[in-house]
């Protein structure tokens, strides 16, 4: 084995079925010889039940802060009372803005890609995009979700993936957008992954339209070895490619960012199952692999793996694999796993090399320009009336001011001028107004007047500047709009 040097690690028994899990693989990990300390912690509904609203109580936060390392079981989110998820407010709390969730064919693990020699990572940005959770009604029917997605975010899980790549001894990186229709968003990602990609020339870098990413894999998954993408992408794909290799019962993950890194299965408490000794620990004591694989203790990590894999080699399952008449307890199969530590199985584990997590500089990144301009604003606002009656209130307030209305939408597509299409409305409207004078600068006292000026007569809720960033156009065209 590797040095006796012991780790500390923060351990969150979780809810539902957590503890049984997490207990299952600490037994696993301390078998094999891994000097571990132990710091258990709280976090999730016991916690909510108490009145702290996070979910994640101070002391649970300090032990993270001085571990650097944290194992975690899942964590309910209550309905009716506690608010945000614990998990993303830990997630969240100590920036761990990669999600690594590996996924690889299982011995005697019946799929029907079984023999296909699946074996790939998917790298989810973990921090931005729609899961930043910034969502307001904008009108009583209508309600809107910001995606933001930054240069800096952008870059640093494009980075990882890379780097996951390399430690792992793996020659492809796909990245997975939908940057044909969200241009400046996900095309951010898009870009940034192409310049990351230079810094990386033994790696062949792919990019792919994130729907025909999700078509591939369920045609020829083993083409892919790491796909890279969005918050909201990555969860989907991930959860559809460990349905490849034998549902959540198989798909481990870890959170990293810099400095801090926390390890859980993808799967959820799933609380009927809680306490009756049937559930697949198998995703949790994968999740303790990586730790250990992060941790440098790789020889411990293998030895761990290949015990599994000769279980499964073996025949043994719990019912989520085999069904109830065949299957073996948790207890029962954790125990038979520890039996087989020390023994290798037919199929080998993955070489590899220490992860290197990129480094990020704290604070704001201020991405700068030689020349900017507020060419135009658009306006939201909340009206029962037709898309002609709302232009000729507009095109009033409007006269004789540096700006002029250049068009309104309805839900991204453009209804007045009409473009003699079918469009279905709602009560909420984009308008838009440009400088009358292409080469003008629109101020922010004109946009704040006419908003003045217009709210006697509309409703109006959210407004966007317009701006050229080095003569090139930051905003989308709307659905007709020329």
């Amino acid at each position: 084995m590797s040095s006796i040097e012991s780790v500390t690690v923060t351990l969150i028994p979780g809810d539902g079925i957590g503890p049984e899990v997490v207990h299952a693989t600490r037994r696993v990990i301390e078998a094999a010889g891994v000097p571990v300390k132990w710091e258990e912690c709280e976090a999730g509904a016991e916690v909510f039940r108490k009145g702290l609203r996070s979910g994640v109580p101070a002391e649970t936060i300090d032990s993270i802060s001085r571990t650097g390392v944290a194992l975690k079981g899942p964590l309910e989110t209550p309905v009716g009372y506690g608010e945000k998820s614990a998990n993303v407010t830990l997630r969240k709390l100590f920036e761990t803005y990669g999600n690594l969730r590996p996924v690889r064919e299982m011995p005697n693990v019946p799929t029907p890609f079984a023999g296909r020699g699946i074996d790939l990572v998917v790298v989810r940005e973990n921090v931005e995009d729609l899961y930043a959770g910034i969502e307001h009604r904008q009108t009583p029917g209508v309600a809107q979700c910001l995606k933001l997605m930054s240069r800096k975010g952008c870059e640093r899980i494009a980075r990882l993936a890379f780097e996951v790549a390399r430690a792992e001894g793996r020659s492809s990186v796909h990245c997975a957008t939908k940057a044909n229709i969200m241009k400046l968003t996900e095309g951010l990602l898009k870009r940034t992954f192409e310049e990351v990609a230079t810094d990386y020339p033994g790696i062949e870098a792919h990019h792919i339209i994130v729907d025909n990413c999700a078509h591939q894999l369920a045609r020829r998954p083993e083409q892919f070895e790491v796909i890279v993408t969005s918050n909201m992408n990555g969860d989907i794909l991930s959860d559809l490619t460990s349905g490849l290799v034998g549902g959540l019962g198989f798909a481990p993950s870890a959170n990293v960012g810099t400095g801090v890194a926390i390890f859980e299965a993808v799967h959820g408490s799933a609380p009927k199952y809680a306490g009756k000794n049937t559930i697949n620990p198998t995703a949790m004591l994968l999740s303790g692999v990586m730790m250990l694989r992060y941790l440098g203790r790789n020889e411990e990590a293998v030895a761990i793996e290949q015990a599994l894999f000769v279980t499964l080699e073996q025949g043994l399952a719990t019912r989520d694999v085999v069904g109830d008449e065949r299957a073996v307890s948790t207890t029962g199969f954790t125990d038979a796993i520890i039996a087989n530590l020390g023994r290798r199985a037919a199929q080998a584990s993955r070489e590899t090399t220490p992860l290197t997590v990129p480094a990020v500089c704290d604070g704001p990144v201020n991405v700068t320009t030689t020349r900017r301009r507020v060419v135009g604003f658009d306006v939201f606002v909340e009206s029962a009336l037709p898309p002609a009656a709302i232009a000729a209130t507009l095109n009033a307030a409007a006269n004789g001011r540096p700006v002029r209305l250049k068009m309104i939408s309805n839900r991204g597509t453009q209804v007045w001028p009409a473009t003699g299409g079918a469009t279905d409305t709602v009560d909420h409207w984009r308008c838009r107004f440009v400088a009358r004078d292409e080469d003008a600068h629109v101020t922010d006292g004109e946009i704040t007047s006419f908003l003045d000026l217009i709210g006697g007569d509309l409703r109006w809720m959210h407004v966007e500047k317009l701006q050229e960033f080095d003569g090139e156009p930051g905003w989308t065209m709307a659905q007709g709009e020329h």
